[in-house]
């Protein structure tokens, strides 16, 4: 529930009051009139040839709170019961009313960004944090899905946790703007969006946006092996780094067959940890999230309590049973070569007969793409990965021993061989389409974690 008052809105919004409707607060934002369910505020976005602002006709007879267009969309709005809002940006005018939102909530606000693992750092986070948390839903991570996040919050809301995602230069500094992070966190700087920016240290210069979004006593997350990022750091004084040698490390670890035992050792004492995975890259983003526990002022105990509860978001190292005791690891919410590397190790350690790795395209890499496709190729080789299969000619880089066309063709050839007890790994940018694999097999969902 937004509870701010209509005329308030207004004013945050940037945007004109054209119609009064009934009284109360909308229930959230939506920007997708086929959402509407009753109560909400819907924001007629429009972008190149596309006018939302035409189905806010259909939000207000769904039974939408109110609607915020364009003002040439208002005359054709009269007579409908609903609150109608005219605004030049409507864009703006629901990041406006986010950013007023966040502010009321005076809940304490992490960001979270980086080349690799920032949706894992995001739900280890809201998993572990004690209280009140609202988090950025799946990809809800852009210049609309934060805001929308935001304002899906409740009232009593004590911890926002914000993923936020960059394209191009300006964009985390534009959702800094609208989140106002207490707490900022950046897992990392790799080889991403390179196509987009340039070089690395674009890319390092891009993500390093977030330490100027934050406030003034904000602190700032980083790893202690920093790369690209480390030039940023020097003027910044609320600095936490987590990793071996870091404020907050692991100071031992032992995998079972579904889960991490962590000693984990922070400025406010060394707690106990069981978290519900196993693999190594999922403990550093742990630590990470451990990092934003304690700056969030919550207890080591606190965290750990908590643990237990930790999930991944969708397409983020799902297991899948076979048969015949074989797993696949549906990994393929995107690609680059940091997370590739991090996918590989994984399916290297798993105590499996046979270890097949499906990989499509890492998109957007820029002029080294086959370089990196290469070496990604030498790695999976080098870490005793049995086969690989490529998907699509992009993928060609990888020399791969089985090249076939389609996600379709991969499942196929997983289906006729495919050994007992082999695991299958499927990772590729999303461009790859490569979630049709898991789509074409006959899978059952697991508890996370390999079965030995």
């Amino acid at each position: 529930m937004i509870e701010l008052p209509a005329e308030r809105m207004a004013a945050v919004m940037g945007a004109d009051l054209h119609a009064r409707g009934p009284g109360g607060h909308p229930g959230k934002a939506v920007i997708d009139s086929r959402e509407i369910s009753g109560g909400e505020i819907f924001f007629g976005l429009t972008g190149g040839a596309d006018d939302g602002g035409r189905f806010a006709k259909v939000a207000l007879e769904a039974g939408a709170w109110g609607v915020v267009v364009e003002p040439s969309r208002a005359a054709e709005l009269d007579g409908f019961d609903g609150w109608v809002f005219t605004s030049e940006d409507p864009l703006r005018s629901l990041q406006m009313l986010a950013r007023a939102w966040r502010r009321e909530l005076g809940a304490t606000v992490i960001g979270i960004t980086g080349s690799v693992g920032k949706t894992s750092v995001k739900d280890i986070t809201a998993a572990i944090l004690p209280g009140e948390v609202h988090a950025s839903a799946e990809n809800f991570n852009t210049e609309i899905g934060l805001p929308l996040t935001i304002l899906e919050a409740p009232a009593g809301t004590g911890i926002l946790v914000l993923e936020m995602a960059m394209r191009g230069s300006g964009q985390i500094a534009e959702l800094a703007a609208i989140a106002e992070p207490d707490v900022g966190v950046i897992t990392n700087v790799g080889p991403v969006h390179v196509e987009l920016l340039g070089s690395i240290e674009a890319v390092a210069a891009a993500k390093a946006e977030l330490i100027g979004g934050l406030k003034p006593d904000g602190i700032l997350i980083v790893p202690v092996e920093a790369g690209h990022l480390e030039s940023h750091l020097d003027s910044h004084p609320g600095l936490v780094r987590f990793g071996p040698g870091g404020d907050v490390r692991s100071l031992s670890s032992q995998v079972s067959p579904t889960h991490t035992m962590a000693r984990i050792s922070t400025s406010f004492g060394t707690e106990e940890f069981v978290f519900p995975f196993t693999e190594s890259h999922n403990l550093h983003n742990a630590l990470a999230a451990v990092a934003v526990g304690i700056s969030a002022g919550a207890r080591p105990s606190e965290l750990s309590a908590r643990a237990g509860r930790v999930s991944f978001s969708k397409l983020r190292g799902e297991h899948h049973d076979l048969g015949a005791e074989g797993l696949l690891i549906n990994d393929c919410y995107n690609a680059n070569p940091l997370s590739m590397r991090a996918a590989l190790d994984y399916l290297s350690s798993l105590d499996r007969p046979q270890k097949v790795a499906v990989l499509g395209q890492m998109a957007e890499l820029g002029p080294d793409a086959l370089r990196f496709h290469e070496e990604i190729g030498g790695y999976a080789r080098e870490a005793g990965i049995d086969t690989i299969v490529s998907v699509g000619r992009e993928a060609d880089g990888y020399g791969a021993e089985v090249r076939v066309e389609t996600p379709a063709e991969a499942a196929d050839w997983i289906r006729e061989n495919l050994e007992p007890r082999g695991a299958v790994l499927v990772k590729g940018s999303r461009s790859a389409g490569l979630e049709a694999v898991r789509e074409s097999l006959e899978v059952a969902e697991m508890t996370h974690g390999p079965v030995n």
